[in-house]
């Protein structure tokens, strides 16, 4: 790259800095650097287009074009050449503008007569803020050093718009991180809760985008990145023997921070007058933009691989790690790309909620968010971008929706909403100790789910006559090790110290799928929720399961104990686990440990197929749930991890309760007990449909059994089975608006 082109380069960045720096309104500052620009690259026009909206480019300065204009030139995501720039993130250079794919003539800006344009994307780790261009009379092309040249200045003026310098009361920019903002993402937990921002991961700012001695920038990269490749070569050490896809991620790191191009582009940056921090932000921007349009997975993964390398590189040179010294703020939202569960955990009851990026349903977070009773939102897009350490937010669990920095009248309704909520849980508090019994004289027995030691105290305070569930996976899923037996047996007798005699049905290990332990090897598999897992892995690797029964037997300590084998396809598989429960009784009794007082045996009724088991399952099992929302995938063929599907599927389809009826039918012809374990199972509605059908039995969320409770206590059950016998025998194919149509009737 020859010299004068370099110091030209570095010449503007100084000149662009010098005039941001001045004293000035952002309108007058965007007016400067237009003319600046123009000037520097002898262009008779230089135009800075911004977003005013996601969808729309305005025309925020000019040099060149008409004055008129600014303002009032408005266009498309993806109109003209201005707004195919800001669609695909990708520069366009051409000698002869009206003739170019996409060309829009805009009478009112006088550009008739400029044939050369260039315009490069101005963005931020993968936010598009606008468009910055240059155009001149004479038809040419312009040169990869001065493409190359005004992405560096567009990747400036990015820096600049994220510090507030544009801003202004009435001014071309609405400041970053002020205003309202409003993501509709999904729900992961229900419920809801008001805040403030607290970030898992704190957004690292750039102060200095431009800089003076480039050799001083290169040694303070240079630097860096040795110790970014000395920390990435400790955690390969570290994972020596371990988990095989943890090592190729880290692998794939090294790649990156080894990469000879990576550097060489870090370093061009540099030499056009960017700081470190910018070079590297720079080229972080680009793996995010080239991100948006890779199809393949496996090359999304390592963009995201280059992405979090890039990060980590930030944070070295900047000095903001993630101690940065904030306090967390008082009711504090948990605010992330994605999480784990210990992380999660560590933060434990201190979060009012947690807002992901990314996150799935049925993920680590969603299930650990549960157990802490807290809302979570998940696929919030762009929620690390918008949001500050700090900022006032809504979390909106049930809607899935997110308010960040919230007008005062969305606040004050938000709160209306909390309030009502509260209201309704005093009004449960009062008929907390007394049973569900509806109308017609029938009783439900209503149960919560847990998974650790933190959610017992809510059988006391929700009203709950025992744990309908209790997940023991979340044990394994927080550690980076295997538990040992010993202190798998004091947190099971933990558990049934804190249920003060009352029941606990302790689900065995529901691993595979989604939940992946740390210390296990992932299972490359097509469809993980239909593949390997639960009840498979262990009659497969029988070694975990049988020093888990042995926990369990150990924990009871001479209390009734509950066991439940999950994900149970075919008869079989639960004689074989059932067997190898019986086996570790009989091997507990040789050593003469203590037994339990009773020992129950049941399974999850998760798969449609286990509905048609022989009638010898019925009888052998001792008590069956039915987990209602992997059967409702399962039956629906609607993966309740797709947003696209899992909503269009209803509990209260006619072709569902008929099979739910059939159930309870062959369970009472056993005289085998039956119970309901799921979301649908928390909520009112549906809760007294499966309560009508014959299911006595209901296991939910703690903040659910109140609501649940108080609707059953007014109903005649007895009276809503007849209207769901007529109206399924009406052909209708779902019963939902007539059950709502009878509750209206009755004042309920």
């Amino acid at each position: 790259m020859p010299e004068r082109t370099e110091s030209e380069s570095r010449k503007l960045l100084r000149r662009l800095r010098d005039s941001l720096a001045d004293a000035g309104a952002g309108q007058e500052r965007l007016d400067r650097i237009t003319h600046l620009i123009a000037d520097s690259m002898r262009c008779e026009v230089c135009s800075i287009y911004l977003f005013r909206d996601d969808e729309t480019l305005e025309l925020c300065a000019t040099e060149g074009l008409k004055e008129a204009a600014v303002h009032m030139t408005r266009m498309r995501l993806g109109e003209g050449l201005v707004g195919r720039v800001a669609k695909t993130s990708t520069p366009i250079n051409t000698a002869d503008a009206p003739s170019e794919k996409g060309f829009r003539y805009m009478p009112e800006t006088g550009e008739e007569i400029y044939s050369s344009f260039l315009g490069v994307p101005i963005q931020r780790l993968g936010e598009k803020l606008g468009v910055l261009v240059v155009q001149s009379k004479q038809a040419r092309q312009f040169s990869d050093d001065e493409v190359y040249a005004l992405e560096v200045v567009a990747m400036v003026l990015a820096e600049m718009t994220e510090l507030g310098a544009f801003v202004g009361e009435g001014e071309a920019l609405a400041a970053l991180h002020q205003q309202p903002v409003m993501i509709r993402g999904g729900t992961g937990q229900e419920g809801a809760a008001e805040g403030h921002v607290w970030l898992h991961e704190p957004r690292v700012v750039i102060t200095n985008p431009v800089a003076d001695d480039p050799k001083k920038e290169l040694t303070r990269l240079n630097e860096a990145v040795d110790k970014l490749r000395i920390s990435v070569d400790a955690m390969l050490t570290m994972t020596d023997g371990q988990d095989k896809e943890q090592k190729q991620i880290l692998e794939a790191y090294r790649m990156f921070a080894n990469s000879r191009g990576w550097m060489r582009r870090m370093e061009d940056d540099i030499a056009r007058g960017l700081s470190a921090e910018a070079a590297v932000e720079k080229e972080q921007s680009a793996a995010r933009a080239r991100l948006e349009t890779v199809p393949d997975p496996y090359l999304r993964d390592r963009l995201h691989d280059l992405d979090d390398l890039s990060n980590r590189l930030l944070r070295i040179l900047t000095g903001q790690g993630s101690d940065t010294g904030a306090e967390m703020p008082e009711n504090p939202i948990l605010v992330a790309r994605n999480i784990g569960p210990a992380e999660l955990l560590d933060y434990g009851r201190k979060l009012k909620g947690v807002v992901l990026e990314e996150g799935a349903v049925g993920s680590h977070a969603a299930i650990v968010a549960r157990a802490l009773a807290i809302p979570l939102v998940i696929h919030a897009e762009r929620i690390t971008t918008e949001a500050l350490n700090g900022d006032a937010i809504l979390v909106d669990g049930d809607q899935g929706i997110v308010h960040l920095r919230p007008e005062e009248s969305v606040a004050a309704a938000f709160r209306d909403k909390i309030a009502m909520q509260a209201k309704a849980q005093e009004r449960y508090a009062s008929i907390r100790d007394k049973p569900a019994v509806a109308k017609c004289g029938t009783t439900v027995s209503l149960h919560m789910n847990a998974g650790l030691m933190a959610d017992l105290p809510s059988l006391v305070g929700s009203g709950a006559e025992g744990v309908g569930l209790f997940r023991t996976e979340l044990q394994f899923l927080i550690r980076t090790r295997v538990p040992q037996r010993k202190e798998l047996a004091e947190i099971y007798s933990g558990v049934l110290n804190a249920a003060k005699g009352k029941r606990v049905v302790f689900r065995t290990l529901d691993i595979g799928s989604d939940k992946v332990l740390p210390y296990m090897k992932r299972v490359d598999e097509p469809n993980p929720a239909m593949g390997w897992r639960a009840i498979r892995v262990a009659l497969d690797r029988p070694g975990i399961m049988r020093m888990q029964l042995q926990a369990l037997l150990r924990g009871a300590k001479g209390r009734p104990l509950s066991v439940m084998f999950p994900f149970i396809a075919e008869f079989e598989e639960f004689q074989r686990g059932r067997q190898m429960l019986l086996d570790e009784v009989r091997r507990e009794r040789r050593l003469g440990h203590e037994l339990p007082a009773d020992l129950e045996i049941g399974a999850m009724l998760e798969t449609p197929a286990l509905a048609y088991a022989p009638r010898e399952f019925f009888e052998l099992t001792d008590f069956i749930s039915i987990g209602g929302n992997d059967l409702k995938q399962f039956f629906f063929a609607a993966d309740r991890e797709n947003e696209q599907v899992r909503r269009r599927y209803d509990v209260l389809n006619t072709s569902f309760l008929r099979f739910i009826n059939q159930i309870v039918q062959r369970c009472k012809d056993a005289g085998t007990e039956l119970s309901f374990c799921g979301e649908d199972a928390g909520r009112p509605v549906e809760a007294i449909c499966l309560a009508a059908l014959g299911i006595r039995t209901l296991s939910m969320r703690p903040a659910s059994i109140g609501p649940v409770k108080h609707v059953i206590r007014r109903v005649d059950l007895a009276e809503l089975a007849s209207v769901l016998k007529a109206e399924c025998e009406t052909g209708a194919t779902n019963v939902r608006a007539r059950v709502m149509d009878w509750l209206s009737r009755q004042d309920i």
